[in-house]
């Protein structure tokens, strides 16, 4: 391993640059600048460094997307190779160009055989801005029109764009752009949470029978499509329960409604598979992905389209009226291409699933199964979450619990471990190259954290 980098300036300049020109994502600012940011210097394998020389083992994989950790050679030399030969090029003009066709050989190669067309965009943000327009155009060349409303969920994550944030079911960003029409939202599937005494296959059930309420309440005939997440990532790493997808699936069927799936977390092997879908056994008319496609190397995401959607645009379509300057963009095709081809090649997905997941799943449930603060653990392959309980009978919440989470992660921090809070939840996803010793060191560090955040609550 080589030396951490040394900065050429000091972290008070940097941080004060920082507070100077920057506002930063899902914080207040000003409170920031008085704090002072993290600066993060380097980055290998698994482990980051900061400007001050501590070392943080990336519990996160930076958000959700380096599947093959920091400092891959091959991946660089891909950009490289890619910059010397054509550095940019576009898709329009009647343009294409070696690189993101090659990607897209692979990409289908790794799908299952019911889609077909890919739209680039740089994100998902972009990717779900698109599914908008896409689902809808579809309708109007099926002669349908009004069908344009679309249905998500509340605590759903969909980007941060003005569309994609409606999409989405987090009140705080529409408080702060607000919402745009024939956008419609159900409850999430949190058992823990909401569940009162139902059981879990009873809950699940009755979240998606509220998909069927909702779709008679505004007319099948005006609804477009209902997007999700397979798991809800941003709103807290929330698993549904079994019996929740098939009835999804059924229902949308039932009433010829477009089943959307925003694979941008799940995607590309965080759950032991491919794509978080197939371990929930559903198949979705899209998939938005995203972060993962490059590891997050490069910016990079795509609309997915099922062969029936995309023969009706191609086939029956006309001009497409949508196009992004970076679609596609060669140099971020190549390192898709080789982050993908070396997820596939060296058996890193399969390994999440029969290897690396199995065991941290199994040590998870081994050090917080009893433990007083956590109620439940979920997840699986190399994701999970950790759920804070006041009362673990009554599942009882903390009143305080984002308090209690957001101190568990700055205590974390101060380990030198990065996970992340949401709600009452402590969330993990670290790169899916991630070895055992290195999850060792992840749940130990979690462990401290937890126990530290314990004391604070009386539960120690």
């Amino acid at each position: 391993m080589n030396l951490p980098f040394e900065p050429q300036r000091q972290t008070q300049d940097y941080q004060a640059s920082d507070a100077a020109h920057h506002i930063h994502a899902f914080v207040d600012q000003k409170a920031l600048n008085a704090e002072g940011p993290r600066v993060m210097v380097r980055g290998e394998g698994l482990y980051l460094w900061d400007s001050e020389g501590k070392r943080y083992l990336d519990g996160m994989s930076g958000l959700w997307c380096t599947q093959l950790g920091y400092g891959r050679k091959d991946l660089t030399a891909a950009a490289a190779a890619q910059m010397d030969q054509l550095a940019y090029y576009n898709m329009f003009f009647h343009t294409t160009h070696p690189a993101v066709i090659e990607l897209s050989e692979l990409l289908f190669s790794l799908l299952p055989g019911h889609y077909s067309h890919v739209i680039y965009t740089n994100s998902g943000s972009e990717a779900n801005e698109v599914l908008i327009r896409t689902v809808r155009r579809y309708w109007q060349v099926l002669g349908k029109p009004e069908k344009k409303i679309m249905i998500g969920r509340w605590n759903g994550y969909h980007g941060s764009t003005l569309a994609a944030s409606a999409l989405g079911g987090m009140k705080f960003m529409h408080e702060m752009g607000g919402l745009i029409p024939d956008v419609a939202h159900i409850d999430e599937p949190y058992w823990y949470a909401q569940g009162g005494d139902l059981t879990p296959a009873e809950f699940g059930r009755r979240c998606a029978l509220q998909l069927e309420e909702k779709i008679l309440e505004l007319g099948a005939q005006n609804v477009a499509g209902f997007i999700a997440e397979p798991f809800q990532g941003a709103g807290g790493m929330i698993f549904p329960p079994e019996s929740y997808w098939p009835e999804i699936q059924r229902i949308c069927r039932q009433y010829d409604v477009l089943l959307c799936a925003d694979e941008v977390i799940g995607g590309f092997g965080r759950t032991g598979e491919w794509f978080a879908h197939q371990y929930f056994g559903f198949e979705p008319d899209t998939l938005s992905i995203a972060k993962g496609l490059t590891s997050g190397y490069l910016p990079m995401g795509g609309l997915v389209l099922s062969k029936r959607m995309a023969e009706a645009l191609v086939e029956r379509g006309g001009v497409f009226a949508h196009g992004l300057t970076y679609s596609g963009h060669p140099v971020a095709a190549a390192v898709a291409l080789a982050n993908l081809k070396a997820l596939r090649d060296e058996g890193i997905v399969r390994q999440v699933k029969d290897d690396t997941g199995p065991y941290l799943h199994t040590l998870l449930h081994e050090v917080f199964g009893n433990h007083p603060l956590i109620g439940e653990i979920q997840g699986t392959g190399l994701l999970a979450a950790l759920q804070f309980v006041e009362d673990k009978g009554t599942r009882k919440r903390f009143a305080n619990e984002n308090d209690l989470a957001w101190q568990c992660r700055t205590f974390a921090f101060e380990e030198g471990v990065i996970i992340r809070s949401t709600l009452g939840r402590m969330i993990m996803a670290p790169a899916l190259v991630a070895s055992r010793a290195e999850l060792d060191e992840l749940v130990d560090k979690t462990r401290i954290a937890v126990d530290r955040t314990a004391r604070i609550a009386g539960k120690l």
